[in-house]
């Protein structure tokens, strides 16, 4: 479980990819059900002003120490250099060796690279300096077309949004997704971006409602049971098939199959989580036809299978 988090900074830190972590796991939800966690801040010298790369400066309360019992340490970003600082590598090092978590944001990843805890590891960073990144860290496995990459106990992200998705993937991975949901709508972002996706979406936002397939996909939503092929939807949203798919990946940062395969597990978690419909029953409910289907594509997607991941989260008594 997750319990206590720490995020560490360093010099010329980067505030956005902060305020992201200090929001999702350093806001006390439990008045409305949601989970509060044992959040600190750390710096190498705690009481010594650490400054930004935007002109202004924070003061951290808490030394390298605050890693010793946390479930979880997050890197944010921080300007690229050359160097960092040996004992703040050590300190991550350490905590790597106990099992503690890690999470980067953004080039936060470039202090797990200097630590050579991504040494023959999957991982990614912003796009933007992959190819420095391989430079630099030639054993590290970059992937420079997702949004986050989960490799256990090691979670690297992309840019600031990607820091989001990643967090919130952490928070349903380890509690669950009715507590990531919930975090997910008091930040109004969206609840679960497979980490798989595009890195770099061409257009995130649609220039006009007219132009969205908002619409369409709501269709789809309502009712997960139907089939829906690449045709249909291109009929539905009044344009060629050519033109569909490249709409839909500009505003979703995935395939329509893709989408709604997620959209389908997405809603199989929560019949897990708040129901007693066994795994066919839900098979059906969420349009994957079959329990063995859905068990295939719920492992690859969610990393455990049904039963395993409604033994941990279900949250009616007999659908333990």
């Amino acid at each position: 479980m997750l319990h206590t988090v720490a995020a560490i900074v360093v010099e010329d830190f980067t505030p956005f990819e902060l305020g992201v972590v200090c929001e999702v796991f350093g806001v006390d939800r439990t008045a409305e059900g949601g989970p509060s966690f044992d959040f600190r801040v750390c710096g190498e010298r705690p009481g010594a002003p650490l400054r930004c790369d935007q002109g202004f400066a924070i003061v951290p309360t808490v030394g390298l120490a605050g890693l010793t019992d946390a479930d979880l340490v997050v890197v944010p970003a921080a300007a690229v250099r050359g160097t960092y600082s040996p004992i703040v590598l050590d300190a991550l090092r350490a905590a790597h060796a106990r099992g503690t978590t890690l999470l980067s944001v953004c080039s936060g990843a470039y202090l797990l690279g200097a630590a050579g805890l991504l040494d023959a590891r999957r991982c990614t960073t912003h796009w933007r300096y992959v190819e420095d990144f391989r430079r630099r860290f030639p054993r590290a496995e970059v992937d420079p077309d997702v949004l986050f990459v989960d490799d256990g106990s090691i979670v690297t992200s992309a840019g600031t949004a990607a820091g989001i998705d990643a967090s919130l993937h952490l928070v349903r991975r380890e509690i669950g997704s009715a507590a990531a949901n919930l975090i997910a709508r008091r930040m109004v972002v969206a609840p679960h971006r497979e980490g798989g996706q595009r890195q770099f979406i061409d257009r995130p936002v649609p220039e006009t409602a007219d132009t969205s397939l908002q619409p369409v996909l709501d269709e789809i939503l309502d009712d997960l049971t139907v089939e829906h092929t690449t045709a249909e939807l291109a009929r539905r949203a009044h344009l060629s098939t050519r033109t569909l798919l490249r709409r839909f990946t500009a505003e979703t940062g995935t395939t329509p199959h893709r989408w709604l395969t997620l959209q389908r597990i997405r809603h199989a978690q929560h019949l897990l989580e708040d129901t007693t419909l066994d795994v066919e029953q839900i098979a059906r409910a969420t349009g994957m036809s079959t329990g063995p289907l859905l068990r295939q594509h719920f492992r690859r997607i969610v990393g455990v299978t049904p039963k395993e991941y409604r033994a941990t989260f279900a949250t009616h008594p007999r659908g333990r």
